[in-house]
């Protein structure tokens, strides 16, 4: 067995970047800019005022001003504005020619075209200068930018109607198993419904990513090599199941008859130990176990950060927070374990409690939980220690949210 650091560093030694590709600018929410992206012109392109109010040339002791002209957002006044001399202005016009001043209309007593200000004025104030937001071949979005909403504006409001971003990878799932039905089915013994393809499927939507599934690859030699020998078209190939050692796991050992290359085949954790890792006609294949649980936390482990390495994303990990744990937590085996935890927040302090259920093979052990602990080997977590916690989703932002009942 390797550690979970020495797979993690193995399988992102096996992937790459993706190539580019231009998509609709509202697609790219989500994804990472392949290229930089220079302003064309300065931002804004000429000074304009930040308040509805009036504009003039603002002179130490000067207390009035003659109103000659109105100014509403979307026209522009060329002829310049004598000393004295004031115009009204809407916000988001040019500043005329002349003018250096906007004083709001609510700091401002006119009587018929004569305006007087009630408050001191400061000279230059609100008014949005020619190129402060950018200048004209300033870099707007660096490449290896996540492109957020606000990147998204951004680049529309300097023309842009389309992005290059690394393209989304797309990945073929497939289950094996004799046992298993297609979903919508009537179980019986012997019988369980295919989630995993389903849950794996879901995971990869949240990582960016397009999934295929392929089905189902009875346990045989036939089905197993077609259905792989298909998968690998695909930019990554998931397979849950046939990652142990049982007399019908064909998914190994076909992999290497077609040439393929296992770089590793157990791991040094709980749950998940039996994960396997290979690459074939230069795809990456990840041999996760079949127990849901165990297939989740390996996605999240293994997989999840080779999608984001593809998509050209520089943070690849989960996001970690500090909590404190609300009951004694231990582990007496002799492998890194990692459990299911329920993070809350109360008054700006987290915590962690354990879930009471961690088999591998019940998905409720994850779905009453939103983060993972690692506990080590023979080790005890005190009630009330400051443990770190992996965030598994967005529910801790929602606030407190249902769970299953175990």
């Amino acid at each position: 067995m390797i550690s979970i650091a020495s797979a993690q560093q193995e399988v992102l030694n096996h992937v790459s970047h993706l190539d580019p590709a231009s998509i609709p600018l509202l697609q790219g929410l989500g994804k990472v800019a392949f290229h930089t992206v220079h302003a064309p012109w300065d931002m804004p392109m000429t000074s304009n005022s930040a308040m509805d109010g009036y504009a003039m040339a603002y002179r130490d002791g000067q207390s009035e001003w003659s109103v000659i002209d109105f100014i509403p957002a979307g026209t522009c006044r060329t002829n310049s504005v004598a000393p004295g001399e004031a115009v009204k202005i809407m916000t988001g016009a040019p500043i005329p020619p002349g003018c250096d001043t906007v004083i709001p209309f609510e700091q401002i007593s006119r009587e018929q075209d004569l305006i007087r200000p009630l408050h001191a004025i400061k000279t230059g104030a609100n008014i949005r200068h020619k190129g402060e937001d950018l200048r004209t071949g300033d870099p707007v979005v660096r490449a290896g930018t996540l492109l957020r909403p606000q990147e998204i504006g951004l680049l529309t409001a300097i023309g842009l109607t389309e992005v290059a971003v690394y393209r989304t990878p797309r990945i073929a799932v497939l289950a094996t198993g004799d046992e298993l039905l297609e979903p919508g089915s009537t179980p019986y013994p012997g019988k369980i419904i295919n989630s995993n393809s389903n849950s794996l499927a879901a995971q990869l939507l949240e990582a960016g990513c397009e999934p295929q599934l392929i089905g189902v690859a009875a346990d045989t030699r036939e089905s197993t090599r077609a259905k792989i020998s298909a998968g690998v078209q695909a930019d990554a190939l998931l397979i849950s199941g046939g990652a142990s050692t049982g007399d019908r796991d064909y998914v190994k050992e076909t992999i290497l008859e077609l040439g393929g290359q296992l770089h590793f085949c157990k791991v040094n954790m709980k749950p998940g130990k039996p994960v396997a890792f290979a690459t074939l006609a230069g795809t990456p294949v990840f041999i996760l176990p079949g127990n849901p649980v165990a297939a989740m936390v390996c996605f999240e482990m293994f997989v999840r950060p080779a999608l984001l390495t593809m998509q050209g994303c520089a943070t690849i990990m989960r996001p970690s927070i500090k909590a404190v744990l609300t009951a004694a937590t231990s582990n007496r085996g002799d492998r890194p374990h990692l459990i299911s935890v329920r993070v809350t927040r109360d008054s700006g302090i987290y915590t962690a409690s354990s879930i009471n259920s961690q088999s591998s093979a019940n998905l409720t052990a994850l779905t009453a939980g939103n983060g993972l602990l690692m506990v080590e080997p023979h080790a005890t977590l005190p009630s009330d220690s400051l443990v770190e916690v992996t965030l598994l989703d967005r529910s801790l932002e929602m606030g407190d949210f249902c769970y299953a009942a175990l």
